[in-house]
């Protein structure tokens, strides 16, 4: 089979033949016909990702396909049913073995392509806005690096649990993208944040995928008791937190991965996607993906990604089914 692998951290991943994978007891083999891509991608490929495999792996931590074959005394999906699944790695490839309780059954309705984008980004806003930050309606949720993978969701589920949401992104095209996604104020990413933000009375819950100097002037706009959710860091800088400006406002600082939760809360992970699936039904979201690209550009995906050229998710194509 085709698989976009790493061969050793820092250099170039590249496109290799590899032997189709065997599903062990408890996992599922699927042929994958879409795997969206994450910045976790390119962290993965430096060896700087919290959960980075050892060389040699393939890349793709989400993706969509059917299921192929299953392990033995496995119980799951049958054979053809269309599925998504949180890999962690390995998605990048013409076939995939992961755990059953990793899968989900996709309805009819919903592509290929936008499901390969759907559990991360979808999964992280959803949960952490909901059970770490406890959003409440009439709050005042702002979004820094609102028009990339997770943020642009944060938009999405910001306003449908009730909040008004202040989108924070660089330049009028993806603060279109961002303002189309439902949020109420835009603010360009050149400008001065902590004034823009007061200027609309502060922020009850700040959603950073973005890190560095915009989540200091993030939380110096923060309202008294807000609370401010660390995704990521797309901007390379790490920020470091002074523990006195916390206590003067009562802030809170709060971590999330939402692959973490497979690992001691997988139950919450299940419900979350249950509703999301359900809004996806009602027609309450919608998948944004600037990019598709065939597997054999998947480099092309990935500069995408490390040059904040895209919008929403970019997504590999793998086969078609």
């Amino acid at each position: 089979m085709k698989s976009f692998q790493i061969t050793a951290f820092g250099a170039a991943p590249a496109l290799v033949e590899a032997p189709v994978p065997e599903p062990g007891k408890g996992e599922i083999r699927i042929k994958v016909a879409a795997c969206g891509l994450n910045f976790a991608d390119l962290l993965m490929s430096e060896g700087t990702y919290q959960d980075s495999p050892a060389p040699p792996f393939a890349l793709g931590m989400e993706l969509s396909g059917t299921v192929d074959k299953s392990g033995p005394d496995t119980v799951g999906p049958s054979a053809g049913t269309r599925v998504a699944a949180f890999s962690g790695s390995g998605g990048l490839a013409e076939y995939v073995c992961v755990p059953v309780s990793s899968c989900v059954t996709l309805p009819d309705d919903l592509s290929f392509e936008h499901a390969a984008g759907f559990l991360v980004a979808y999964g992280t806003s959803h949960l952490a806005l909901s059970h770490r930050a406890q959003l409440s309606n009439g709050e005042t949720l702002l979004v820094l690096g609102a028009a990339g993978g997770v943020g642009l969701t944060a938009v999405e589920i910001g306003k449908l649990m009730g909040a008004r949401v202040i989108a924070v992104a660089r330049g009028a095209e993806k603060l279109a993208v961002a303002r189309a996604a439902g949020a109420d104020h835009l603010i360009d990413a050149e400008a001065d944040l902590r004034a823009e933000v007061k200027a609309l009375g502060g922020a009850d819950v700040v959603y950073d995928a973005v890190g560095g100097d915009l989540f200091q002037a993030a939380m110096r706009a923060t309202r008294p008791d807000g609370r401010l959710l660390a995704i990521g860091f797309a901007s390379g800088k790490v920020p470091q937190v002074a523990a006195n400006h916390l206590l003067v406002k009562n802030l809170s600082v709060i971590g999330f991965y939402w692959g973490g939760y497979l690992k001691f809360r997988p139950d919450l992970l299940t419900a979350s996607l249950a509703t999301l699936l359900d809004w996806y039904a009602q027609g309450k979201l919608h998948p944004h993906v600037s990019h598709v690209l065939p597997l054999d550009r998947a480099a092309e995906g990935l500069a995408l990604l490390r040059d904040r050229r895209s919008t929403g998710k970019v997504v590999i194509q793998i086969t078609q089914q």
